[in-house]
């Protein structure tokens, strides 16, 4: 079994579409890295790549983990998945998709393995480009449109200001369910994260 984590943080590519709702996984590679003290580097895969080890909760480094932000646009997000995972050799049960979702009230957190796309496009080209469903995704709650507004517009516009005072939080909170569903594994990251 691999010990190595491909973990993407979903998005656009490009200053316009930084500090959206759509782009909250790219937030929270922002804060992983930070963490780690890692920085991205160009990868040959369409996408900007770090190799680190994220910390244990006890202490002390963990798996090998590389942290993902793509260079496609979202539509697109499964081709440097694919082809990372590949490289690496690392399981769909070790790829770690984080993505924005209204369904879930904003600063909701829910962790999964496998299920739908529930419409979302990135989700979609992942599900493609790894042949399967079964991966793992960190869904981040983002609330749902006001009144009649369409739904693509409201994830590509960025967080109110009253969201943005807890936009922090919420990205702290995010980068650690990652950091507790590769050390602890799914379980018990869910039972941590759901009931908060």
């Amino acid at each position: 079994m691999s010990d190595t984590w491909l973990i993407i943080g979903l998005g656009n590519p490009g200053a316009r579409y930084a500090g959206t709702r759509h782009n909250i996984g790219q937030l929270v590679i922002d804060e992983l890295l930070e963490r780690t003290g890692s920085r991205l580097g160009s990868t040959k895969a369409r996408a900007q790549a770090a190799t680190t080890r994220l910390p244990l909760p006890a202490g002390g480094p963990g798996p090998r983990s590389i942290l993902v932000k793509s260079s496609t646009y979202m539509n697109d997000s499964g081709i440097p998945v694919g082809q990372l995972a590949r490289f690496n050799s690392v399981p769909a049960d070790h790829v770690v998709a984080i993505h924005d979702d209204v369904d879930l009230p904003y600063e909701s957190i829910r962790l999964k393995l496998g299920g739908g796309e529930g419409g979302h496009n990135g989700l979609r080209s992942i599900s493609s480009h790894l042949g399967t469903k079964d991966y793992l995704r960190v869904r981040a709650g983002v609330g749902r449109p006001p009144g009649r507004m369409d739904t693509a517009d409201y994830v590509l516009q960025r967080f109110s200001a009253a969201e943005r005072t807890t936009l922090p939080i919420f990205v702290g909170e995010l980068a650690d369910a990652v950091e507790a569903l590769v050390s602890d594994g799914l379980q018990a990251a869910q039972q941590r994260f759901h009931s908060r």
